[in-house]
């Protein structure tokens, strides 16, 4: 098959997943899932590159490897907590069926798809990764794995630590402002976006089309920055928790790990919308 096929049939393959998938969250009355589904669909869309495309057998395995441990960890990270809440939705999701209203349907359909296409062009750098069809790894793709490495450490650590703090009787009506939570609002979303820098030097190995994939990493940021990360987060803590969450905010980094500013008195809740 040529580059162009395999990528049709990625794109076809995605749309039709997240259609499905919003079939089953109408059914479910449950819109969340579709956090779910996007990290899931990254792994099966690496491993159809690995198998389809042509590059160094080494190299697709480990790209297929790295991309399943996360999407996996993150996907069932996610199902966990939407299954521990339904039939709540993320604070998100709350948010936009109430500014979408009586269009909700078909406006949801239609995120639903974004998301399909999100999918398959933030997936670029496991595209470019599997067609590398030079032998042995270059400097730059260990350097990545190492970094991928890292943030999926990170990020797990984060979400370990966020989940054990809500499991404490006593963190009622506090912030989570311990282990990583010290030093970022949103820790969890610093070392999602590490890991896809990861990725992405991982595809450098490929040369001038592996670093164009430096679009992977740049949106994930934006996404996170501006868009679906902290910024509905953050409007979501601040409605729950108002001035405990001002303070927390005055005082944290909100997305690199960083030194406190001020040393104050323990603050008030963190209410979890993170991931």
């Amino acid at each position: 098959m040529t580059l162009f096929q395999v990528e049709l049939v990625a794109t076809v393959a995605s749309l039709v997943t997240f259609a499905v998938a919003f079939v089953f969250a109408r059914r479910i009355d449950n819109y969340s899932i579709v956090d779910v589904v996007w990290s899931y669909t990254f792994g099966l869309i690496t491993l159809w590159y690995a198998a389809a495309l042509p590059g160094w057998l080494p190299r697709r395995v480990a790209i297929a490897v790295a991309v399943l441990f996360w999407s996996i960890r993150l996907g069932t990270h996610l199902a966990t907590r939407v299954h521990a809440h339904h039939p709540t939705e993320d604070g998100r999701y709350v948010t936009m069926r109430r500014e979408w209203g009586v269009h909700l349907v078909p406006q949801m359909f239609r995120f639903y798809q974004i998301q399909g296409i999100s999918v398959v062009v933030l997936a670029l750098p496991f595209l470019v990764t599997c067609a590398n069809t030079r032998g042995g790894f270059a400097l730059v793709e260990a350097i990545g794995l190492l970094v991928c490495i890292i943030g999926v450490v990170g990020e797990a650590t984060a979400d370990a630590q966020l989940a054990r703090f809500k499991r404490e009787p006593l963190s009622r009506g506090r912030v989570c402002d311990v282990g990583l939570w010290r030093y970022s609002r949103h820790p969890n979303y610093f070392f999602e976006w590490t890991i896809w820098v990861g990725f992405w030097l991982i595809a450098c190995g490929a040369g001038a089309w592996g670093v164009a994939t430096i679009v992977s990493p740049l949106s994930i940021l934006y996404l996170l920055l501006r868009v679906t990360g902290v910024p509905l987060s953050e409007a979501q803590s601040l409605r729950s928790r108002g001035d405990a969450y001002r303070r927390y905010q005055r005082i944290t980094s909100a997305f690199v790990p960083l030194p406190r500013r001020d040393t104050p008195a323990h603050l008030a809740t963190h209410d979890g919308v993170d991931r």
